[in-house]
C-alpha cells in the first residue's frame, strides 16, 4: 500500500515543522502522546504546560469521529486526564464491527473559542489533481462535508493561486483580513501537503481566532513508497495498524523482510485463532483466495491474509513459511485440526521449485506441531520450474504424517479452498500435462486440442440449460471514443527498447517472438547508463544473436527509427526520470513500467506527460501484457511451457484487461481452457493510478473487429469500474464483457485490510468489490457468482458466440519448438554434464556462505577466529582450539621480519616502482622457497622420515652431513645458543604444553642439542619448530588419519602457514612505502663488486 494512515502525533509533528516555513501563520501544536509505558512524573517534567494549561485528551489509533463517540475528554486537568486516560487504558472499545484496544493517546492544550471560529479544512489527492475541500463552519456537528463544502481542483503538474483559494473557496468569509490569513494558511497547507507527499490531509476544526490559526484535529495519510525522498524531512514515521487490529511483532518482522528484499512479502493477521490459515503467491491471487475462502463461509475462521510474490529467494520464502507455520502451531489447537492452503497463480518469472523448498524446509522443521495440531495442506501452483516444484512437494508429503494435496495449472487456482474447507471433493489423481518447460512433448498438442474438443462439445451439449445468452444489445460495434491510445499497441512487426540488463526477459521475449514465427526479433536495442556501449548475446531460436546496449537513450532511439515501444525496467528510484526522458522522442508511442512503489505524485506527473503527447503507459507496478502471435513485454507469460500451455503463440478471440500481472497469468491459463484462446491481455498495473485505464484498453478491444468477447478482472479500492458500466449502458461497449471484481472478502473483515495492490483499499462502498460486481451485472456485463466459476461463464459466453457463428474456431497449427538453455534444462535435471571444476571446501550458492559445511554467520557468532577459518577452508573440519590458536601464533611470529630479507626486499622496490599493490606482494612471495621461508615443507619431510626411520638424532645428523645436505629448520644467521629466538621460544613452550603429543618436535630439539654443540648458531629455527609442531598436529590431535597426516605433508600444505602470514608483512611494507611517499629505487653503485672482463675477447 501506497497511502499509509499515520498518527494524529505524527502528522501534527510534521505540520510542526514545516507548515510555517510556508507562510501559514498558524501556531504551533503543542502534544504529548501516552501509552501504558509512560512515566506521567517525567512527561509532566518534560512538558510543564501540562499542569497549567486546560487539556484535552483523546486516543490516538485512526479512529473517525471521536467527538460523536464520546471519546474526547475536554477542559480537564492534568490528574483529571491521567484518571480519563487510566480508566480506558487497554480497555476494550467497539467502534463499528470492530473491537480494539485504547492504547495510545495524545494530550493538547485547550483552545478557548466559539463555534463560529471553527472552520473545516481538507486536501485528498486522485488520479487528475488534488482537491481541495473548505467550509466555513468545522467542528463535530460538520455532517455532509461531500455535500456542504466548496471544492477546488488543482490539476496535476500546475501550481495553486492565493487568488484561487480567496475566489473561490473563501466566499463565505467577509472579513477581508480572516480571508487573507485564511487564503495564506490553506496556500501553505497545500504547499506542504504536495512538497511531503501527503495523500490526505484533513483538518476539523481549524480554528481561526482573532489572533491566530489553531489546528485542533488533524487526520493524514503519507505515500510511503516516497519514503527515499521524504525520509529527511519526515524523521522515523511509524504506521499503525488500523483500530480493532493490533500490531504484531511477525508482521513488523515479515514488513522488514519486505523493505530488504526486493520482492514482496506481506503479512496481516485477522485471527490468531482461526484454523484456515494461507500462503499465497501472488498479490491478485492473494486477494482471490481470501474472498473464496470468505464466499464458502470461512470468514470467521480466517487467521490471515498475505502474500509472497516478485521472485522471493529459497530463504526469503523459508522464513516467511516459518512464521506464518510458527503462528499456526502457537495458537490453540481446533477441534476440527486445521487448513493451511499454499496457493498461487501461474507464476510469470518465480521459480516455483526454489520457493517449494523453502516452504518445504519449513514444513519439516514444525513436522511434529503440524501433527499434533492435525494440519491438512493443500498446494496449488504452476509458472517456471513447476513440475520439480510440485514433485518435491508430493515427495516430502508422503513423509510429512499429515494430508498434503498438491495440484498444478490443470486444477483450477481456487478449487483447493473448496477442497480444504470440505465443499468440494479431493481428485484422486491429477491430470498429466503435456509439456515441460520450453519444450512440447510429442503429441501432447495433438491430445490437447483432443480434450478441447471434448470440452466444447459437453458445453454446447449444455448452453441451454445454462441459461446464457449473448444479448442483443451486446452487437459488434467498433465505435471509437476518439482516444489517442484507441488505436493497437502491438502487431508481429513491434520492435522495442528494453531500459535496464534485463537478460531473462529479453531472452524470454526473442523465444517469445520465435515460437509466434516473427521474421525478426521484437527487441532491438537495450539501454542501460552503467556500462559503456556495447553488444550482448542472445538466442534466436537455434543461433545466437548480438543485440546493441547504449549507455543513453538518445542513441537507442537515433539509432533504431523503427522502434515505438519501451519496456522500462529502471527501479523506482529511476523510472520516473527514464520514463521521462523517452517521452521526449515522438516515435515512442507505448511504455510498459515494470517497477512497483514509485510514488504517487511522479506517476501523477508522467500521466499528464504522457497524455499530452499521445503515448499509452502500461503500468507501473505490471509484469505488462501480451499480444499472442505479435509480442509480449519482458516476463509476462512466464516461461514456453505456459505459454504453449496458455496458446499464446496465435491469436485467439478473447482480450482481457486486469489489475494483477499475476492474475493476468492465470485468465491466459483459464481462457485458453475455455475459449479459443487471448487475442490480447494487459495487466495495467496494482498501484493507486496506473498509467492507463481499464477503460482505455476496453475502447480499444471494442474497436478492434477481432476481438469477440472481453473480460475484465477488476478488484476493490478505485472507481474506474463505474466508468465501464456507464460505456455499458450507453453502448460505447457493445460486445460481449465478463466481469469479476476482486476483494469482495474485503466487507467481511472488522477492520480495514490493505490488499497486496497499492490501490487495492476501498476508501468507500462505493469502491468495495461487491458493489462493483453489483455495479456491473446491473449495467449489462455477465458477472459469476464467484471467481470460481469465472472460467465456465467465460466458456458459456464463449459457446453461444461461436453457436451463433460470431467466432469460428481455427484448425490448431502446432508452434515450432525451441531450445532449452542449458542452465533451465540442468535445473530440471533433464541433463548432466561433468563438472569443470570440484570444490570441496566453499559454496557461495545458498542464501548464506558456507566454510566446508558451516554457514558464516555461524563461523561468526562461534568467534572460532581466523585459525578456525583456516580449518575448515584447508582441512574441511573444526579442528580443536589449541590447533587454531597454533595458527595464528604461527601466522604473528611470521607476518615480518624486517625490509632485509628477500621477500620485503622486493615488495619494496616494487611499491617503489609505482606498480600496484597486488603485483608488489606477488613480487616478494615470488622469494619464498627452501632459501628463504620455505623451508618448512623441507624441514617436516627432513624430521618425519628420520623419526619415522627410528634414525637416533646422532645418526640423523651424520647422515645429512655424509650426504652434504642442510637440516632445513636448523640454522640462523643471527640468533643462537646464546641468543635465542624469543618466537621459537614461544611456540615451542606453547606446543609441548598444549598438545596431546608432541614426539617430532622433541625429536628435533634433541637434535638441536646435536647441532648447537658444534656451532651455536645451529639452533632449531622458526621454520623447524612451526614444521615439526605441524607434523605433530597432524598425527596426534585425533582429527586426520595417519593417510591424511602424510598426504598433507606430501602436499606441501606446511608452507601455507609461511606464505599466508609473510603476506601481512608484505602488504605492510607496501602500504609503508606508498604511505612514505618513497621514489623510484636505485641500487647505489658502491654496494655492487663490478667484476669486468680485463679486455674484451
Amino acid at each position: 500500500m501506497s497511502a499509509k494512515a499515520i498518527t494524529e502525533a505524527s502528522g501534527k509533528d510534521v505540520l510542526n515543522r514545516h507548515l510555517n516555513q510556508n507562510g501559514a501563520g498558524a501556531a504551533t501544536c503543542r502534544f504529548a502522546t501516552v501509552n501504558a509505558e509512560t512515566d506521567w512524573s517525567k512527561l509532566s517534567v518534560d512538558q510543564p504546560w501540562l499542569l497549567n494549561t486546560p487539556l484535552v485528551v483523546k486516543p490516538d489509533q485512526l479512529i473517525k469521529r471521536r467527538g460523536k463517540l464520546g471519546l474526547i475528554g475536554v477542559k480537564k486537568t492534568f490528574e483529571q486526564v491521567k484518571q480519563w486516560i487510566e480508566e480506558r487504558l487497554n480497555k476494550d472499545q467497539k467502534i463499528g464491527n470492530a473491537v480494539g484496544k485504547l492504547r495510545n493517546f495524545i494530550i493538547e492544550p485547550f483552545i478557548p473559542h466559539t463555534e463560529a471560529e471553527e472552520m473545516y479544512v481538507c486536501i485528498y489527492s486522485h488520479r487528475s489533481a488534488d482537491t481541495i475541500l473548505f467550509y466555513h463552519q468545522g467542528g463535530v456537528d460538520i455532517g455532509d462535508v461531500d455535500a456542504k463544502a466548496v471544492k477546488l481542483d488543482v490539476p496535476v503538474d500546475s501550481e495553486l493561486s492565493l487568488a484561487d483559494v480567496k475566489t473561490t473557496l473563501l466566499k463565505a468569509i467577509t472579513d477581508a483580513a480572516t480571508k487573507e490569513r485564511i487564503a495564506k494558511f490553506v496556500f501553505a497547507l497545500y504547499k506542504t501537503f504536495a512538497d511531503l507527499y501527503f495523500t490526505y490531509l484533513e483538518i476539523n476544526p481549524l480554528v481561526v481566532t482573532a489572533d491566530n490559526l489553531y489546528i485542533l484535529d488533524l487526520a493524514a495519510k503519507l505515500d510511503s513508497t516516497a519514503d527515499f525522498i521524504c525520509r529527511p524531512k519526515w524523521g522515523e514515521i511509524d504506521y499503525p495498524p488500523p483500530f480493532g487490529r493490533d500490531a504484531f511483532p511477525e508482521e513488523a518482522y515479515i514488513a522488514d523482510l519486505d523493505a530488504k528484499s526486493g520482492a514482496s512479502l506481506k503479512l496481516t493477521i485477522l485471527n490468531r485463532n482461526g484454523r484456515i490459515w494461507t500462503m499465497v503467491a501472488g498479490g491478485g491471487a492473494s486477494v482471490i483466495y481470501s474472498d473464496t475462502i470468505c464466499d464458502l463461509g470461512g470468514a470467521a475462521e480466517l487467521a490471515n491474509y498475505g502474500e509472497y510474490s516478485g521472485a522471493p529467494s529459497e530463504q526469503q520464502t523459508y522464513e516467511y513459511a516459518k512464521t506464518i507455520l510458527n503462528l499456526m502451531t502457537s495458537s490453540p489447537k481446533h477441534p476440527d485440526g486445521k487448513v493451511l492452503i499454499t496457493g498461487g497463480g501461474i507464476a510469470n518469472f518465480t521459480n516455483v521449485a526454489s520457493t517449494f523448498q523453502g516452504i518445504i524446509t519449513a514444513l519439516s522443521e514444525f513436522q511434529p506441531k503440524l501433527v499434533e495440531h492435525n494440519v491438512s495442506i493443500f498446494v496449488r501452483r504452476a509458472g517456471p520450474n513447476y513440475q520439480e516444484g510440485l514433485r518435491r512437494m508430493r515427495d516430502f508429503g508422503s513423509t510429512l504424517g499429515i494430508p498434503l494435496h498438491v495440484f498444478g495449472p490443470e486444477t483450477h487456482m481456487t478449487s483447493i479452498c473448496g477442497m480444504a474447507l470440505g465443499k468440494r471433493p479431493i481428485p484422486q489423481a491429477a491430470s498429466v500435462e503435456f509439456s515441460t518447460a520450453n519444450f512440447l512433448l510429442p503429441g501432447g498438442q495433438q491430445a490437447q486440442a483432443d480434450l478441447k474438443e471434448a470440452s466444447d462439445a459437453d458445453a454446447l451439449g449444455s448452453d441451454e440449460s445454462d441459461g446464457v445468452a449473448v444479448t442483443n444489445n451486446h452487437q459488434q460495434n467498433s465505435a471509437s471514443n476518439g482516444s489517442n491510445l484507441n488505436r493497437k499497441f502491438f502487431s508481429n512487426t513491434t520492435k522495442a527498447i528494453v531500459w535496464g540488463m534485463q537478460q531473462r526477459a529479453v531472452q524470454s521475449m526473442l523465444d517469445f517472438d520465435f515460437i509466434c514465427r516473427r521474421d525478426e526479433p521484437s527487441v532491438v536495442a537495450m539501454v542501460y547508463p552503467f556500462t559503456g556501449d556495447h553488444k550482448q548475446k542472445y538466442y534466436w531460436g537455434h543461433k545466437e544473436i548480438l543485440i546493441p546496449v547504449y549507455k543513453k537513450m538518445s542513441d537507442a532511439i537515433h539509432k533504431h527509427k523503427e522502434v515505438d515501444v519501451m519496456v522500462n525496467f529502471a527501479s523506482l528510484r529511476s523510472a520516473y526520470d527514464s520514463t521521462l526522458e523517452v517521452l521526449d522522442f515522438p516515435q515512442i508511442r507505448t511504455v510498459a513500467i515494470i517497477a512497483e512503489g514509485i510514488p504517487e505524485n511522479m506517476t501523477r506527473k508522467l500521466i499528464v506527460e504522457a497524455n499530452k503527447k499521445g503515448v499509452a503507459i502500461i503500468g507501473p507496478a505490471t509484469v505488462g501484457g501480451v499480444k499472442p502471435g505479435c509480442f509480449k513485454i519482458g516476463n509476462t507469460g512466464g516461461m514456453l511451457d505456459n505459454i504453449l500451455h496458455s496458446k499464446l503463440y496465435r491469436p485467439g478471440s478473447v482480450a482481457y484487461v486486469s489489475r494483477s500481472g499475476g492474475m493476468s497469468n492465470e485468465l491466459n491459463n483459464i481462457i485458453s481452457k475455455a475459449t479459443d484462446g487471448v487475442i490480447e491481455g494487459i495487466a495495467i498495473g496494482g498501484d493507486r493510478y496506473p498509467g492507463s485505464t481499464f477503460m482505455d484498453h476496453i475502447l480499444r478491444y471494442q474497436a478492434d473487429p477481432e476481438t469477440k468477447l472481453i473480460v475484465l478482472l477488476g478488484e476493490v479500492g478505485g472507481n474506474e469500474e463505474y466508468d465501464v458500466c456507464a460505456a455499458l449502458k450507453d453502448n460505447r461497449i457493445t460486445k460481449p464483457l465478463v466481469a469479476w471484481c476482486i476483494g469482495t472478502c474485503a466487507s467481511m473483515f472488522t477492520s480495514e485490510v490493505q490488499f497486496g495492490h497499492a490501490g487495492s483499499c476501498a476508501n468507500s462502498d462505493r469502491e468495495t468489490a461487491t458493489a462493483k460486481n453489483k455495479a456491473l451485472r446491473e449495467a449489462g456485463a455477465y458477472v459469476p457468482e464467484s471467481f470460481d466459476n469465472l472460467g465456465e461463464l467465460i466458456h458459456q459466453v464463449y459457446s453461444e458466440l461461436v453457436k451463433t457463428g460470431r467466432i469460428v474456431p481455427r484448425e490448431e497449427v502446432p508452434p515450432p519448438t525451441v531450445p532449452m538453455d542449458y542452465s533451465w534444462a540442468r535445473e530440471l535435471g533433464l541433463i548432466r554434464k561433468p563438472a569443470s571444476f570440484m570444490t570441496s571446501i566453499c559454496d557461495e550458492r545458498g542464501q548464506e556462505l558456507m566454510y566446508a559445511g558451516m554457514p558464516i554467520s555461524e563461523v561468526l557468532n562461534k568467534d572460532v577466529g581466523i585459525g578456525g577459518v583456516i580449518s575448515l577452508l584447508w582441512f574441511q573440519r573444526c579442528l580443536p582450539s589449541y590447533v587454531c590458536k597454533f595458527f595464528e601464533m604461527c601466522l604473528m611470529v611470521t607476518a615480518d621480519h624486517g625490509p632485509a630479507v628477500s621477500g620485503a626486499h622486493n615488495t619494496i622496490v616494487c611499491a617503489r616502482a609505482g606498480k600496484d599493490l597486488v603485483s608488489s606482494v606477488v613480487s616478494g612471495l615470488l622469494t619464498i622457497g627452501d632459501r628463504f621461508g620455505g623451508a618448512l615443507d623441507g624441514s617436516a619431510r627432513q624430521f618425519s622420515e628420520a623419526y619415522d626411520t627410528n634414525l637416533h638424532p646422532m645418526e640423523f645428523v651424520n647422515k645429512m652431513r655424509k650426504e652434504g645436505k642442510l637440516i632445513l629448520g636448523i640454522g640462523h644467521r643471527v640468533k643462537s645458543i646464546n641468543n635465542p629466538d624469543v618466537r621459537v621460544k614461544i611456540i615451542k613452550e606453547f606446543v609441548l604444553e598444549n598438545f596431546p603429543q608432541c614426539p617430532l618436535l622433541k625429536y628435533a630439539l634433541e637434535v638441536e642439542k646435536i647441532t648447537t654443540n658444534k656451532k651455536p648458531n645451529l639452533i632449531l629455527n622458526v621454520d623447524g619448530v612451526i614444521a615439526t609442531a605441524f607434523v605433530d598436529m597432524l598425527r596426534n590431535s585425533g582429527s586426520f588419519t595417519s593417510e591424511e597426516a602424510q598426504e598433507y605433508i606430501n602436499v606441501g600444505a606446511i608452507n601455507s602457514l609461511f606464505v599466508l602470514g609473510r603476506s601481512i608483512g608484505f602488504i605492510g611494507h607496501y602500504m609503508d612505502q606508498k604511505r612514505l611517499k618513497q621514489g623510484l629505487y636505485r641500487h647505489p653503485w658502491d654496494d655492487i663488486s663490478y667484476v669486468i672482463p680485463e679486455q674484451y675477447n
